[in-house]
């Protein structure tokens, strides 16, 4: 199972930027996809953005879409999520993810096996 951490959330207000960035502790090319979900309180965790580690084509949740940019080090081992307008509603813990195997092409939280501990973004004023 791989081991992942999180870094580089923190508050940031409406209109501001973050960039999280995910340290897998093997290679993430054995994977078809690395994700980014959230959690914010009271709701079921969602996928804010996954990609293919074969091609680089990503997946995008609707509300992020033009705002963030996920994207993998050439290495394979890191993946980093650009969040540039922020907005209030982006404020959750956000978790990085690998799949429950080697197949999974989805974003779907239930496909993934494998979750960081966790990274708070807030966004306010």
């Amino acid at each position: 199972q791989v081991q992942l951490v999180e870094s580089g959330g923190g508050l940031v207000q409406p209109g501001g930027s973050l960039r999280l960035s995910c340290a897998a502790s093997k290679f993430t090319l054995d994977y078809h996809v690395m994700g980014w979900f959230r959690q914010a309180p009271g709701k079921e965790r969602e996928g804010v953005s996954c990609i293919s580690s074969s091609d680089g084509s990503a997946y995008y949740l609707d509300s992020v879409k033009g705002r963030f940019t996920i994207s993998m080090d050439n290495a394979k081992t890191t993946v980093h999520l650009q969040m540039n307008s922020l907005k209030p509603e982006d404020t959750a813990v956000y978790y990085c993810a690998a799949p429950k195997n080697l197949y999974v092409s989805s974003c779907a939280p239930e496909d993934f096996g494998s979750w960081g501990q966790g990274i708070q973004v807030t966004v306010s004023s």
